[in-house]
């Protein structure tokens, strides 16, 4: 069976999409991941800004897991 086209993909439901989209990042190897991610000036700003506030307040972080199952329940 060939594999599946894009726009084929994209035509999944948005639970499936979710679901594809993290089996795909968790296939990246650590290296891979690192190299993936070019990001502009703006982009490692807001990740800082978004740092600085886990610091100051860690109690407002949300678990990895927990934001999985609310994307894998999603419509």
């Amino acid at each position: 069976m060939p594999p599946a086209s894009v726009s084929q993909l994209l035509k999944l439901p948005a639970s499936e999409r979710a679901e594809l989209a993290m089996a795909l990042w968790d296939s990246l190897t650590d290296a891979q991941r690192g190299t993936a991610m070019d990001l502009s000036p703006e982009e490692a700003a807001e990740l800082d800004r978004r740092w600085a506030e886990h610091v100051e307040n860690p109690a407002s972080a949300v678990p990895w897991s927990e934001v999985r199952r609310k994307l894998q329940a999603a419509p």
